[in-house]
């Protein structure tokens, strides 16, 4: 293993609640391409001295989870046209002080639409209204889906995202099931006061052929589990973070790691738990 030294190139990310993941990806790619980098996860106490302390110590790449999408923009000096369409961040990139800002999440849900063969005339029920969630939000609507409805308590937000893409919008899950259902909320996330509820009603679990969990840790959050248990097609929010990791890392280095690279790496990442 590479010893720490004063010449590495320092990657961090920026997380309400971090998790191992992205620290045993990259570090594991790090080692792998005999790389002298490192990349170390925090829960930031004041978001703005955080994204100071990336500027002035000179730290290459940042990665930026919920809650802190939107409100980094303020911050940075650039914003890339991934970052731009859809007003949402999950990269920074630092070129001698200048922060430039992207997201990967869009193309990570966007893959994983694809890979799964989701069926574009089925009705979606999408629960959030953050920055993710109009990265997801985005991808559906570009892959073709139309029969989309916004889960969000908060109106105006959660109206403001369904009438940008032009889909419906409710408070509450309700009565209300669909062919997809997805969960771009905290619910379900390991360490949150919601970690053991269902982001929803059981009665939508069973109607859905396919839940979405962007929620990566655990990688079986409780609605994973119930939709699995009841025999719907699932997709988790680990496979969102290896897909979206990934983009970081090239952004980060400027190298693809190979496929069997980045295979050993994700195997690395879920041995960690």
């Amino acid at each position: 293993m590479t010893m720490l030294n004063k010449d590495m190139t320092l990657c961090i990310s920026l997380s309400a609640r971090p998790s191992n993941n992205g620290t045993r990806f990259h570090n594991h790619l790090y080692e792998a391409l005999g790389l002298n980098w490192i990349y170390k996860a925090f829960a930031p106490a004041d978001l703005s001295q955080a994204i100071a302390g990336v500027r002035g110590l000179g730290i290459r790449g940042c990665a930026i989870s919920m809650p802190y999408k939107e409100d980094v923009i303020a911050l940075v000096d650039r914003m890339d046209a991934s970052a731009t369409a859809i007003d949402s961040v999950n990269t920074i990139v630092n070129d001698d002080g200048v922060l430039t800002a992207y997201n990967t999440d869009y193309s990570a849900i966007a893959q994983l639409i694809d890979e799964n063969a989701l069926s574009r005339g089925s009705s979606v029920l999408l629960r959030g209204s953050g920055g993710m969630a109009k990265a997801t939000a985005a991808a559906f609507r570009d892959a073709g889906f139309e029969r989309v409805t916004i889960v969000a308590r908060n109106e105006e937000r959660g109206r403001a995202l369904a009438d940008l893409y032009g889909f419906a919008w409710r408070s509450e899950p309700g009565e209300e099931t669909a062919d997809v259902i997805v969960n771009v909320t905290p619910i379900g996330m390991a360490g949150g006061a919601d970690a053991d509820e269902l982001s929803f009603p059981a009665a939508a679990i069973a109607a859905a052929s396919v839940a979405f969990d962007v929620v990566a840790l655990p990688a079986e959050t409780p609605l994973i589990r119930a939709a699995r248990a009841a025999g719907a097609t699932v997709i988790t929010g680990a496979e969102v973070a290896i897909r979206q990791a990934l983009e970081q890392f090239v952004l980060y280095t400027g190298i693809r790691p190979s496929d069997g690279q980045v295979r050993a790496a994700e195997d690395f990442m879920r041995a960690g738990g």
